[in-house]
């Protein structure tokens, strides 16, 4: 992951990866794994959602479902790991914050045993600040949708 910005897909990035990439741990590390990503466009992330997830210990007891501001948490981690892939070792130190969220829709609930595949595709970027658009779905069927924006700081240490 060169910060490349020809377009050419990178390998699947695991768990292990995932977590050199960005800074999220358990309970708030919420992509399992990148798959298609193409340095500056886009990336898939997958989120296995387990009924062990402990949000789901009160959202809601009888009725699990993940709650919606995870579900752009996911997007918003996806698309970190994006960034990542795009700028490369110019990425060391550096953390990616939320700055807006727009349009947000939720079409149907996540719940236990889902596989959600998260697209994130980016829409602009200029100095420190990215734009993005992204989607959760369940079996081809949309969940969530967002736009977001998000700054890229040194991470004072």
């Amino acid at each position: 992951m060169d910060g490349s910005v020809t377009g050419e897909t990178v390998p699947v990035v695991d768990i292990k990866r995932v977590m050199e990439m960005i800074p999220h741990r358990y309970p708030m590390l919420l992509v399992d794994r990148v798959v298609d990503v193409v340095p500056n466009v886009s990336a898939v992330g997958i989120k296995n959602v387990s009924a062990n997830e402990q949000f789901f210990q009160g959202h809601f007891q009888d009725h699990p479902v993940m709650p919606g501001v995870l579900i752009i948490e996911s997007m918003a981690q996806t698309a970190a790991v994006l960034v990542v892939a795009t700028l490369g070792d110019a990425a060391a130190k550096r953390l990616v914050y939320f700055m807006s969220i727009d349009g947000a829709r939720f079409r149907r609930p996540v719940t236990p045993g889902d596989s959600m595949r998260i697209l994130v595709r980016k829409v602009q970027h200029r100095r420190n600040v990215w734009k993005f658009f992204g989607e959760a779905k369940v079996d081809d069927m949309n969940c969530a949708e967002a736009s977001f924006a998000a700054m890229i700081l040194d991470h004072q240490v």
